[in-house]
C-alpha cells in the first residue's frame, strides 16, 4: 500500500507539473492577444517642449487610436533621462509602460558606469522612430555668421563664451567637448534640465551657443532669436540646403545626429512588441505625420525591433569611444 501511495503521489505531481507548463504556455499569448485592455503610460524622460516630448506627442494620437486605449504621456526630466528610463526598466513587462528615448539613452552608459539599470539587458527595443541632424546655433546677437567665425571669437576670448546643453554628460556636452578639442578653443559649459531650457537660455543670452536638434531649436531659428551656423549631418540636409555641415566648415568627418526611439521593459511578450512595432511603422509613414516631422527637421526611420537593437548597441560603442577621447567623466 505504501509503494502504491508513493507511485500515485508521483503521478499526481507529474500531472500537476504538466498542467502548469501548459498553462504557462497558454497564458502569455492570451495576455498578448488582449493587449491593450487599459491605458498605456508613455514616459518621456525629459522636460515638456523638448525634442523627445514633441515626437512623443506627434505620434500619440494616432497610436492610441490604433490601439484603442488612451496613451498618457508622463514627463520625468532628471539626470540626463536616467530617472524616467529606470522607471521603465523596473516596470512590469506587460507593454503598458513605454519609453520614448533620445540619443542620450546610448550616451549615458558611455559616461556612467553606475546606471541603476542595464541599457541593453533591462529594456526591449521596439522601433527607431526618427533622426535629425543637430544644429550648431548661436544667439542672434553673437557676431559669428559661420562656424569658423565662432572659432575665431572663442580664440580671441578663451573661456568667455558659454554653450548650453540639456544636461551634464549629455550628447550635446560630449559633442561640444569633442568639437572644442578639435577646434583648439576653450568654452564654458552650462548644463540645463532639458533641451527646451537650454534653447531658451541661449535665446536669453545666458549662453552664446547651443547644439540642438531642429525639433528643439527650429522655432527660435525661424523667429530670428537664434542663428543656425552649421548642421551636424555629414551631407547637407534637404531641409537646410543652404546650411553648411560641420564637416564642410573645417572638421572633416565630424557628425552630430540625434535620434528618438521607442522602448519597453525587457521580458515583455514578443507579440506585444511586434504589435507596437507594426503600428508605429505604419503611423510614421502617414503623409500628414511625415509632413509634421519634416516641419520639426525630423526624418522618419522605422524598421524592426532587431534592427533597432543592433543600432543601439553600435551607438553605445561609439559613445564609449568618444567619451574616452573627450575625457568626460560623470559629474562634469
Amino acid at each position: 500500500m505504501h509503494l502504491r501511495a508513493c507511485s500515485l503521489a508521483r503521478t499526481l505531481i507529474i500531472v500537476v507539473a504538466n498542467i502548469a507548463i501548459m498553462m504557462s504556455g497558454v497564458g502569455e499569448p492570451a495576455r498578448a492577444a488582449d493587449y491593450p485592455d487599459h491605458p498605456i503610460r508613455l514616459i518621456v524622460p525629459f522636460a515638456a517642449g523638448g525634442a523627445n516630448d514633441i515626437i512623443a506627442r506627434l505620434i500619440q494620437p494616432a497610436l492610441q487610436q490604433a490601439l484603442g486605449q488612451p496613451i498618457v504621456i508622463d514627463n520625468r526630466p532628471a539626470a540626463s533621462g536616467t530617472v524616467g528610463t529606470e522607471t521603465v526598466a523596473r516596470a512590469q513587462p506587460d507593454g503598458y509602460t513605454l519609453l520614448m528615448a533620445f540619443t542620450t539613452h546610448t550616451v549615458n552608459p558611455a559616461v556612467n558606469a553606475k546606471l541603476p539599470y542595464d541599457t541593453e539587458r533591462d529594456l526591449a527595443p521596439i522601433i527607431l522612430v526618427g533622426k535629425s541632424p543637430l544644429l550648431f546655433s548661436v544667439n542672434a546677437k553673437v557676431e559669428a555668421k559661420t562656424l569658423r567665425d565662432l572659432v575665431a571669437l572663442a580664440k580671441a576670448s578663451p573661456g568667455k563664451l558659454n554653450y548650453a546643453t540639456p544636461g551634464s554628460a549629455s550628447q550635446a556636452h560630449l559633442l561640444m567637448a569633442l568639437w572644442t578639442k578639435l577646434a583648439g578653443i576653450e568654452m564654458t559649459h552650462i548644463a540645463y534640465r532639458g533641451g527646451a531650457p537650454a534653447v531658451l537660455a541661449t535665446v536669453a543670452g545666458e549662453a552664446q551657443m547651443t547644439v540642438m536638434s531642429p525639433i528643439a531649436s527650429l522655432s527660435q531659428i525661424k523667429a530670428g532669436t537664434l542663428r543656425a551656423i552649421a548642421t551636424g549631418s555629414l551631407k547637407r540636409d534637404p531641409q537646410f540646403p543652404d546650411l553648411p555641415t560641420v564637416a564642410e566648415s573645417g572638421f572633416p568627418g565630424f557628425e552630430a545626429v540625434a535620434w528618438a526611439g521607442l522602448f519597453t521593459t525587457a521580458g515583455t511578450p514578443q507579440p506585444i512588441i511586434e504589435r507596437l512595432n507594426r503600428e508605429v511603422n505604419r503611423i510614421i509613414r502617414e503623409p500628414k505625420l511625415v509632413a509634421r516631422f519634416e516641419e520639426q527637421g525630423v526624418t522618419p526611420e522605422g524598421g524592426t525591433p532587431e534592427q533597432f537593437g543592433a543600432f543601439v548597441s553600435a551607438e553605445i560603442r561609439r559613445w564609449r569611444e568618444a567619451a574616452q577621447v573627450a575625457k568626460i567623466e560623470v559629474g562634469q
